[in-house]
């Protein structure tokens, strides 16, 4: 069990999964303008970094896990121009304004939301030719369990693409970051958001969350053939690629 699976929102008990779709329901309206601030829009940077290395394969049926609002497979389609994206997410909230964004960039045509347990999909095996992850596999309740879903929908030849906040491993940004993390944050964010709890969980969960190799170990013992990993903007975010 990785330590970030034992981290719940609000402290309460109950099961990982359910609080996590409580907290990003309730921080669905304020989550794309705290999203963007709190990362100064480089986020939107990191985003697409994961999507250009999708392009030599040109992938036709993309499935993006814990799509939230949005903005990724937005993006993935615009890039790609795959034939179709499944986003699929735990919550409602997150997939409602995700739907109304996807329908103003006149892409409704291609991409589609649905409402899935990223641990036990409802899609066979072998289904899509690329899978897409931003910001959302920290939040699993089993992360081996989350990627080994991936790979089994994953067709054979197939990419994964994933884009995951982590703290800076390096001096000075590694002191800068947990300050950062602890002090404005949250305070912001619970301005915004009017929700006490949400984002120091959302901190506390980027510092207990594995990375760089640890990761590329998971995939590849789940089955990827190839597995890589590049840390961006000093290690505040980290970039995964493999191949099945």
């Amino acid at each position: 069990m990785f330590e970030q699976e034992k981290i719940k929102p609000y402290g309460e008990k109950g099961e990982k999964e359910e609080l996590v779709e409580q907290m990003f329901d309730n921080i669905a309206p304020t989550y794309d303008k705290l999203n963007h601030r709190l990362s100064w829009d480089i986020d939107r940077g990191w985003r697409k970094k994961a999507i250009k290395q999708l392009i030599p394969y040109r992938p036709a049926s993309i499935l993006d896990i814990a799509t939230g609002t949005g903005d990724f497979a937005i993006l993935a389609a615009q890039i790609l121009h795959p034939a179709g994206l499944t986003g699929v997410d735990i919550s409602e909230g997150m997939m409602e304004i995700g739907k109304e964004k996807v329908k103003r960039a006149g892409l409704d045509h291609i991409i589609n939301f649905q409402k899935e347990d990223c641990l036990h999909m409802s899609f066979p095996d072998n289904t899509f030719e690329a899978v897409t992850a931003a910001f959302g596999i920290r939040n699993f309740q089993d992360l081996h369990k989350g990627l080994k879903e991936m790979h089994r929908v994953l067709k054979t030849g197939g990419h994964l693409s994933i884009v995951e906040l982590t703290t800076p491993v390096s001096f000075p940004m590694k002191q800068l970051f947990k300050i950062y993390s602890h002090t404005f944050l949250p305070a912001y964010g619970r301005l915004i958001s009017k929700d006490r709890s949400a984002y120091n969980y959302l901190t506390a969960t980027i510092e207990a969350f594995p990375q760089g190799e640890t990761i590329v170990e998971v995939l590849r013992n789940i089955g990827f053939a190839k597995a890589s990993f590049k840390r961006l903007t000093f290690g505040i975010c980290t970039m995964y690629f493999a191949e099945k």
